[in-house]
């Protein structure tokens, strides 16, 4: 679950007091105080999107005492780290016991809906958000299994691209990539061993990295890895075809470095191409700071779409990522929290949050933050609005992540070492993958 797992962006103090400004600014519809609203206290799990757990209390806590200044409505906040907070989650639901509204990472949506320990979002309750017909259709769909009322809502939105060298495309007379056809070539021409620089860089040793490629190529080739019953599908020649063309980026094509084989997290890809190892990488929009942090400047780097092959039947270029906001059953103040989930998902403090945690909005109309730079804004937003689909929406979809994800670590790994990985090889991986799904 990789949205789960994501390094964001780092926050000043500077901008944590600007964001005390801005949150006031612009209102909440439903946000109007009632007594019964006086004296009601929720209790909040946020996720830990910032750089450290204080961060993000520096972050969200002027944004929600806006809250109680419009409502009269307190909130309790308590920030959880990614490493313990679905645990937590399933301890509550288990228990009954545990906060009214909270953040999940939005590949857990139909697990947890499955639990049965979050609030259904129907009529009444989408209502007294502000209608579904607000949110981006896809980021919706991640709330819930298809044809079920939502348990969750969109909250904060992240994509991939493919981020490249504008100097070193310059210097070799490149222009960015259009389809895989093209950045395969391109990450030939930019590749030069003698020098330790290649044309891509892949956290290829990172299960959920690896899990959401294995999605997103299967996507590009008509691939789904369930059926329409749930079950899944990994063997299917799509997905296997779509994991050998990622492999085969270091394996055949020789773009990526085989150290990659050991970079378990996305940060180390990031720094690669910071440090011009690299000459693209694909990455989520909450990469920019990171990148910059290295070292390099932001006019240095651009950004498009992520590129399926040329002959693709469909032309995905990334999973829907980000965070999902959601109301625990078990609640004795559903209106409060209804109220606190509207307020939170209003463009006002959308546009707020969205320049600290690299987000990209969730609401059809909201507006982009994370960068100044318009044609990046207009790269990821497309990507997220009309280019992404939502992982499998199945209530075992962590497990598919787990072991596929694992299973092409493993790959990698060989591949690295100068191994042949073979179609049969993939094959055989997959169904082992595929009987382990419960």
């Amino acid at each position: 679950m990789a949205t789960t797992r994501r390094q964001f962006l780092a926050l000043g103090s500077m901008a944590a007091m600007a964001l005390a400004a801005t949150a006031c600014g612009g209102d909440s519809s439903n946000g109007e105080s009632s007594s019964d609203d006086k004296g009601t206290t929720l209790t909040y799990w946020a996720s830990n999107q910032g750089t450290s757990l204080a961060n993000d209390k520096e972050v969200l806590t002027p944004v929600l005492a806006d809250f109680t200044k419009k409502t009269g409505i307190k909130v309790k906040l308590e920030v959880i780290g990614w490493n313990d907070l679905q645990t937590r989650i399933q301890t509550a639901i288990t228990s009954g016991q545990g906060p009214d509204v909270l953040n999940i990472g939005n590949t857990w949506g139909v697990s947890l809906q499955a639990t049965g320990g979050l609030m259904e979002f129907d009529d009444a309750e989408m209502k007294a958000v502000g209608g579904a017909d607000r949110f981006v259709k896809a980021a919706l769909e991640t709330g819930g299994a298809p044809g079920t009322k939502p348990t969750s809502l969109p909250l904060y939105g992240l994509a991939y691209g493919l981020y490249y060298n504008k100097a070193m495309f310059k210097t070799a007379g490149l222009t960015p990539p259009t389809t895989w056809e093209e950045m395969v070539a391109a990450g030939k021409k930019l590749t030069d061993p003698s020098k330790g620089v290649y044309g891509l860089s892949l956290a290829a040793a990172s299960y959920t990295e690896n899990a959401h490629f294995a999605f997103i190529n299967a996507a590009q080739n008509g691939a789904a890895l369930f059926d329409s019953a749930g079950k899944p599908t990994f063997t299917s020649t799509g997905v296997v075809e779509g994991v050998q063309r990622y492999i085969d980026l270091m394996q055949t094509d020789k773009i990526v470095n085989t150290s990659d084989s050991q970079y378990d997290n996305g940060t180390l890809s990031v720094t690669a191409f910071a440090k011009k190892k690299a000459a693209m990488i694909i990455n989520q929009n909450n990469a920019d700071a990171t990148i910059i942090s290295a070292g390099m400047k932001a006019d240095e780097f651009g950004v498009v779409p992520f590129p399926a092959p040329k002959d693709a039947k469909k032309n995905v270029a990334s999973h829907i990522a980000g965070i999902n906001i959601a109301v625990m059953k078990s609640t004795k103040h559903k209106d409060q929290a209804l109220k606190f989930v509207n307020y939170m998902t209003s463009e006002a403090v959308q546009e707020t949050l969205g320049k600290p945690y690299s987000a990209l909005p969730v609401l059809k109309d909201g507006k982009a933050t994370f960068t100044s730079d318009a044609e990046e804004l207009k790269v990821f937003t497309e990507v997220y609005n009309t280019r992404s689909e939502p992982l499998p929406l199945v209530a075992n979809e962590d497990q598919y992540e787990s072991s596929v994800g694992k299973a092409m670590n493993n790959l990698f790994a060989k591949a690295a070492t100068g191994t042949t990985v073979k179609s049969a090889d993939i094959t055989s991986v997959l169904k082992t993958a595929q009987e382990s799904i419960r």
